[in-house]
């Protein structure tokens, strides 16, 4: 469990820190207000995009699982596979279309791994309540 706990805490840490910084980077980087409006979104969205991050990053660090954190994990998912779409729909170069992927990629590890960490969690409960030592 303690590799598990490890890999997942990598992963959420890396995936979130990118989060964070890309929300800092859309509320303070003109050349980030120019690649919304290069994009096709309108200025406010940029802004909304970012405050949802920082909530999101906020509610993936938090210690509690459950429906909510389920959540977090579908709209950062939609959030990458939106990204990717975007830049290959404005013909941007290839490295644009694949960062929101591999970003997915690094979201899917710790979403795979707190599933793991989730069920061994509730196996040891539900051994220690039925007194086996399986």
């Amino acid at each position: 469990m303690k590799k598990l706990k490890i890999t997942y805490w990598i992963a959420t840490g890396i995936f979130s820190a990118m989060m964070l910084f890309s929300a800092t980077m859309y509320f303070t980087s003109p050349d980030m207000a120019q690649t919304f409006e290069h994009l096709g979104f309108p200025d406010y969205f940029r802004i909304e995009l970012g405050i949802a991050k920082i909530i999101g990053v906020l509610l993936l660090l938090a210690p509690f699982s459950g429906r909510l954190k389920e959540w977090v994990y579908a709209g950062f998912t939609i959030n990458m596979i939106s990204g990717s779409i975007a830049h290959g729909a404005a013909g941007d170069p290839i490295s644009a279309v694949l960062t929101p992927l591999v970003m997915l990629g690094i979201l899917a590890i710790s979403y795979g791994t707190l599933q793991k960490l989730d069920e061994e969690i509730e196996s040891a409960f539900v051994s220690q309540l039925t007194g086996s030592t399986s």
